[in-house]
Formats: structure tokens, sequence, C-alpha cells
């Protein structure tokens, strides 16, 4: 890995966790690594942040890349293709893009070995998880690769059917969305109670935080950990009453296929009018 040359189309947040992960971890070096993107600025940021190479230019980042990382926003992937002239026949294409199929991709570019990968927000403190799934010509070397890029964001699960990556954006990819919402309504509910808004930040973070390394060192169903802290007549009884009376469970449910359909929609798009700015 420290040899390989890895170019970034598209220099945005997750582009930014995965080139901070492969520095921290010594994956690769900084002399190797190149971020492409419209705004000289940005490019400006990562260079002086960590030292890498960065350009304007699509075509001059991947000349030599053994790497490229697609992570541009879905709607501008058709548009930034047709400007990817040159890349390696032996080089790996890894797309985290919401909805952009094996298939596109492979099309637009004319190339074969393409990862998909669909990361979360979390990755961008090496916490993430990534869910991917990879082209068959992929090699074992190029996959190996992969597992240590997408790594350096977190955990990372292999998947054989391709069609799991719609669902993995709608689960983990939105997921932390889910979460941040459930996080202010339960710090809102405090703040009307009658808690200082710090107080109770305090409380509902290390609640989450504490119920999950909970869950995980249990082995348990979430339904079993629930029924344990639900004595009858008791105040989580009436609480989760309420929760079930207004469709607690139908509204994520809802959201998270609402989520899944338009991760499906996103890779039949046709291009249209968006912001020319090409960082995720």
């Amino acid at each position: 890995m420290l040899r390989k040359k890895i170019a970034f189309i598209g220099p945005g947040v997750m582009a930014e966790a995965m080139i901070a992960g492969l520095l921290n971890q010594k994956l690769a070096e900084a002399k190797n690594i190149i971020a492409s993107g419209p705004r000289e600025e940005r490019g400006g940021e990562l260079k002086k942040k960590y030292g890498i190479k960065t350009t304007t230019d699509n075509s001059a980042a991947i000349h030599e890349a053994d790497v490229v990382v697609l992570s541009v926003k879905p709607q501008r992937l058709t548009e930034v293709m047709k400007g990817l002239k040159g890349i390696r026949p032996d080089a790996l294409v890894l797309s985290i893009i919401a909805g952009a199929t094996i298939k596109k991709i492979g099309a637009g570019l004319k190339h074969k070995a393409i990862v998909r990968s669909m990361p979360n927000t979390p990755g961008q403190i090496g916490q993430g998880i990534t869910v991917w799934t990879a082209s068959k010509e992929v090699t074992e070397e190029q996959q190996e690769m992969t597992r240590a890029i997408l790594g350096a964001l977190g955990a990372e699960v292999f998947v054989e059917d391709e069609g799991y990556l719609d669902m993995a954006t709608a689960l983990s990819g939105t997921g932390p969305a889910y979460v941040f919402l459930f996080t202010e309504a339960l710090i809102d509910a405090g703040v009307h109670m009658g808690f200082p808004r710090r107080i109770a930040e305090q409380l509902v973070l290390q609640t989450i935080k504490g119920s999950a390394a909970f869950y995980e060192s249990a082995a348990r169903h979430p339904a079993t950990l629930r029924n344990q802290v639900t004595s009858p007549g008791g105040t989580s009884a009436e609480a989760l009453y309420y929760l079930e009376k207004a469709g607690f469970r139908t509204a994520i449910s809802r959201a998270v296929w609402a989520a899944y359909q338009r991760s499906l929609e996103l890779g039949k798009e046709k291009p249209g009018h968006v912001e020319v700015d090409e960082e995720k």
C-alpha cells in the first residue's frame, strides 16, 4: 500500500476522512496521494493539512493512479466520468457514491475493475462501517487494498450481492441521520422539562453511548434488554406505550424504506441542473 498511488476525485468530507485514516495508519504516504476538485481553495486546505498533492484537473490526477476513488455527488457522476480519460487498465476504481451501480460506473469509464462501497459519517473518526462489493475483474490484491482503504474509516463488510449496497445506503449510510435526530429530540425533551441544555446533552449522549456498549457486550436481542428496563406500570412502560401509539417503529421502517427507494432512484437519474461543487 505504501507504494500505491491513490487519486481522490471529489475532495469532500468522506474523501478527507479516508486520506486522514490512510496517513494516520501509515497505509499510504502523502506524496502518493492526490485529490482533485473544482475549488483551488479546498485543495489548498488539504495540501496544507496533510501534505498531499492537489489539482483541479481530474485527468491529470488519475494518470498514474493505482487506485481512483470516486467521491463526488451522485448527481455529478455522469458529467465527471466524461472527463476521466486515461485511467490505467490495471487500476482499481473505488466508488463511495450513493446509488451508483458497478454497471453505470463501468460503462461511464469503460473500465472493469470496480469496487462499489457505502461508508457512513462516523468514518470521519475511524468509527464508521462500510459495506462493499466488487466486480469479478477485481483481483485479490485489489480486494486487499480495498479492505485497507475502507478499514481506515472503521469496520468493513464485503457482500457478494450488489443489491445490498442500496440497502446499506438506507440503513447504515443514512443511519447516523436517524440517530442524530433521535438524539436531538431527547435533548429538546430534557430542555422542555427544565434541564439546562448542557446537562441534557450530557445525559442523552452518555445514555446512547452506554446503551450501545451494553447491547454489544450483552449479546442479547434488543427486545430482551428493553424488557429488563420496563417494569410493569413503570415510567418506561408508560413512555414506550406512547411511542408505540405514535407509530415509532412504523415511522423508522418507512424512513429506511424511503431512503432505500431514493438510493435506487439515484442510480437511474440523468444529470440535471446541479451546483458545480464536486465535493461530497
